[in-house]
């Protein structure tokens, strides 16, 4: 056991081929940085099945799905029903990542915006959060999302937030929730430091996208869940709080955000 402040990942993908034969050994070492939950994120919903299999065996995980804008133009089209009737199962906890991705897949940016309002729909209907992929797509990204909200309200929480303060205080003030990702402690990111410095501490999540962007010091390395503790800590930098006041608004947060996790845990 550890004394570590508890703490979620609240976005990593543990069932990409980094992770293969290795899964228990990661979920040992997320256990011993205090990483008590985790959220297991699928980008194609062909192998929705396999994700939801880590978080059927493992008590801290659960899982969300959707298509990634990257691959909206590869992918089979989703549909609302298909996304609120994959939403039924008991540790399926948001409905994504979908969004914008403008910086690689620009050409299909009219299937990744019809794919987007998909999603909201299904968020709208299930109460599921919405996690949003964006990227290079700030306008879009904000006449969408502030248009749809409009029509009907929903949670949403921009993964891995890495935009500009503009799109920033454009969600904030839709109530959405930013999340922090291992960018936020690269040395170079002061202004994405700044932009989080100026949101609301309860409306900040944390989170690894393992296997990717993990900070210092195992930049340049494969990402896990156990490393979200190096991020908070810079987390705690930011906004002026000592580590366990932070980790603890961070779980409060995220509580509110995916409630249905939350619920699930007390039932467990």
């Amino acid at each position: 056991m550890t004394d570590l402040p508890e703490i979620t990942d609240s976005h990593c993908h543990l069932d990409f081929p980094d992770f293969k034969g290795q899964l228990e050994e990661t979920l040992a070492r997320a256990a011993e940085a205090g990483v008590t939950r985790m959220v297991t994120i699928c980008t194609k919903l062909r192998n929705e099945p396999s994700v939801r299999a880590i978080a059927e065996a493992h008590t801290p995980i659960f899982y969300a799905a959707g298509t990634h804008p990257m691959s909206a133009a590869e992918e089979p089209m989703t549909s609302v029903e298909e996304l609120v009737a994959i939403a039924q199962h008991p540790k399926m906890v948001g409905i994504g990542e979908t969004g914008l991705d403008y910086h690689y897949t620009a050409d299909s940016k009219d299937v990744q915006q019809v794919s987007l309002r998909i999603h909201i729909e299904a968020a709208r209907q299930t109460g599921l959060p919405l996690i949003i992929h964006s990227r290079d797509a700030d306008e879009d990204m904000a006449q969408i999302l502030t248009e749809e909200h409009k029509a009907g309200a929903f949670g949403c929480v921009m993964h891995c937030y890495s935009s500009g303060p503009k799109l920033a205080e454009q969600m904030l003030d839709l109530d959405f929730y930013l999340s922090m990702s291992g960018i936020a402690a690269f040395p170079r990111s002061q202004e994405v430091r700044d932009i989080f410095a100026a949101a609301p501490v309860d409306r900040i999540l944390v989170e690894t996208d393992a296997p990717y962007l993990a900070p210092p010091p195992y930049r340049g390395k494969r990402n896990e869940p156990a490393y979200v503790e190096k991020t908070a800590r810079i987390g705690a930098e930011v906004f002026g709080m000592d580590y366990a006041a932070f980790a603890a608004q961070t779980q409060a947060n995220f509580e509110r955000l995916f409630s249905k996790a939350q619920l699930k845990a007390a039932a467990a």
